[in-house]
């Protein structure tokens, strides 16, 4: 006679009842800017590149996850972004020279999502978000004086963010890796003709891919 097969023990069955839960966000995270030259970048022969350049941060964050029926829950994730986006500037003056300018930001974000969950099986469950967010740089030099070799940014930014995750379930706690993408739409460049590497530079969007993990109670 073969043996019975052992029945799975389904953990935290009573947690998808929950109208509100916890947690707390590890996350790294790739940044850049989308650049778009002004006209006097065309005009200019001194500058002849000018781009973003991709680095690599880390974010910390609470959550805090309002269910709104079976299938979407109300998230709010808020965080501590680290996150430089650098521009990369070739000239020729005499000499061809190369700089990286960097933009140092700390941005407390405010993200508002809308989550979409499978159904689960067993531990596992999928699940996707969408959503709105407002950042505020904390390390912003738009209002820098002696700023002659600078790009200045903006403060705040608006965007919306897209991703999806996983949620596996153990006896305590919801272990929960999700990827996401995280853009601004507004335009955080200061212009300033004065300013030799800011003057080729109309627009500077941020763009941002995020890996986190959630540690859900």
């Amino acid at each position: 006679m073969a043996p019975a097969k052992a029945q799975q023990i389904i953990h935290m069955q009573e947690h998808d009842q929950k109208l509100f839960y916890f947690g707390i966000t590890l996350a790294a995270n790739q940044s850049n800017f989308k650049l778009s030259h002004s006209d006097l970048f065309l005009k200019t022969d001194t500058i002849m590149v000018a781009e973003p350049l991709k680095t690599v941060g880390f974010n910390l964050g609470l959550l805090a996850n309002m269910r709104l029926n079976r299938r979407f829950d109300l998230r709010f994730n808020p965080q501590l972004v680290f996150a430089n986006k650098d521009l990369y500037y070739k000239e020729q003056y005499q000499a061809e020279t190369e700089t990286t300018k960097k933009i140092e930001s700390i941005l407390v974000s405010f993200p508002i999502q809308l989550k979409f969950k499978s159904d689960r099986f067993g531990n596992f469950r999928v699940y996707t978000i969408t959503g709105l967010k407002f950042d505020y740089d904390l390390a912003s030099n738009g209002r820098a004086r002696r700023a002659e070799d600078l790009v200045k940014v903006k403060n705040s930014d608006y965007g919306y963010e897209i991703g999806a995750g996983f949620e596996f379930y153990f006896p305590n706690f919801i272990f929960a890796p999700e990827f996401k993408i995280s853009n601004g739409i507004g335009n955080v460049h200061v212009k300033d003709k004065n300013l030799r590497y800011s003057n080729v530079v109309e627009q500077l969007q941020s763009r941002m891919i995020v890996f986190s993990i959630h540690l859900e109670g």
